[in-house]
C-alpha cells in the first residue's frame, strides 16, 4: 500500500534519512522545510504554520497516513525563543491541525524527542508556559534562560504534551509516539560540535555504546511507529541514544 507520510525537516539529517527510507519502499513523502523543499515555509512564525497547513491540505484532501515533524534547532541556536517556537509550538500546532486528515487515512504521529527530555535541572516555569500553549510568555521566559533550557525544555514539554494527548486520539483511532535520540551525526549536531560553548560539553556527553548514531538509525525508529508493527502502540517514547539514558537514569523507566 502506497502511503502519504508528510514530514517536516526532511531536508538533511534524521527527517532526510527517513524520507529516503520510506520513498524506497514506495511512500509518498511531502517535505516541508525551510528550503529545498515540497512545501517551503518557516515554521517557527504563525504565517510560515498556516501556509504550510494550506499547502498540506491542497496537497492531501483524502488525508495522510503519518504526521512526523522532525524540523528542529539545537541548543546553540543564538535565538532561544526561535528553538522554542520551532521544537514544541510548531510541533503541536501543525499536529493538532492535522487531526483530520490523519482521522481521514487512519494515520498516525511521530515525534522527535530528545534524551536531553528527560535531563534533570530543565525550568518548569519555562515547562509550564509551553504546555499552557503560552507562545508569548514562553518566549519571554527562555531569552532570560540559555540553550539547554530551550533545546531540553522544549522537548521535555514535547514528550509531556504528548503523554496527555494519548488517551484523547486513542478514542480517535489515531497513535502518537515519540522517539528520543541521543547525539546524532547530523548537521544540527554538527552546529554544537563547532560551537565554541557546547562543543566540548556535547563531545563530552557519555554513552555507553560509543560514537554518535547515523540519522538513518533513528529513521528506522521513527518508521518503525509508522508501520503496523506498532500498532499496539501509543504514547510511548523510545530512547535510542546507544544507552545514555539508561546509564544516567538506572532506576527511572
Amino acid at each position: 500500500m502506497n502511503r502519504t507520510i508528510v514530514i517536516t525537516g526532511a531536508t538533511t539529517g534524521i527527517g532526510a534519512a527517513l524520507r529516503e527510507q520510506l520513498q524506497a519502499s514506495g511512500d509518498t513523502v511531502i517535505n516541508v522545510d525551510i528550503r529545498d523543499a515540497d512545501i517551503v515555509a518557516d515554521l517557527t512564525t504563525a504565517e510560515g504554520r498556516q501556509l504550510a497547513l494550506a499547502a498540506i491540505r491542497a496537497r492531501c484532501p483524502d488525508g495522510i497516513n503519518g504526521f512526523v515533524p522532525c524540523a528542529g534547532l539545537g541548543p546553540q541556536y543564538p535565538s532561544l525563543s526561535r528553538i522554542t517556537s520551532l521544537n514544541f509550538f510548531a510541533v503541536r500546532e501543525l499536529t493538532e491541525c492535522l487531526l483530520p486528515l490523519l482521522k481521514l487515512a487512519n494515520g498516525h504521529v511521530v515525534l522527535v524527542a530528545s534524551n536531553s527530555a528527560s535531563l534533570p535541572g530543565i525550568n518548569q516555569d519555562l515547562v509550564q508556559a509551553m504546555l499552557g500553549n503560552n507562545e508569548i510568555l514562553t518566549c519571554e521566559l527562555v531569552e532570560k534562560l540559555d540553550g539547554f533550557q530551550a533545546y531540553g525544555g522544549s522537548k521535555q514539554a514535547l514528550v509531556r504534551w504528548m503523554r496527555k494527548l494519548t488517551p484523547v486520539w486513542a478514542k480517535e483511532g489515531v497513535r502518537i509516539n515519540a522517539v528520543a535520540p541521543g547525539t546524532t551525526q547530523t548537521p544540527l549536531l554538527q552546529a554544537g560540535l563547532d560551537d565554541p560553548l557546547w562543543g566540548d560539553a556535547i563531545r563530552n556527553f557519555p554513552v555507553p555504546l560509543g560514537g554518535f548514531a547515523d540519522p538513518a538509525q533513528i529513521a528506522s525508529a521513527l518508521a518503525f511507529f509508522l508501520g503496523n508493527d506498532a500498532s499496539f502502540c501509543t504514547g510511548s517514547v523510545l530512547f535510542v541514544d546507544g544507552g545514555t539514558d539508561a546509564l544516567m537514569r538506572p532506576d527511572q523507566f
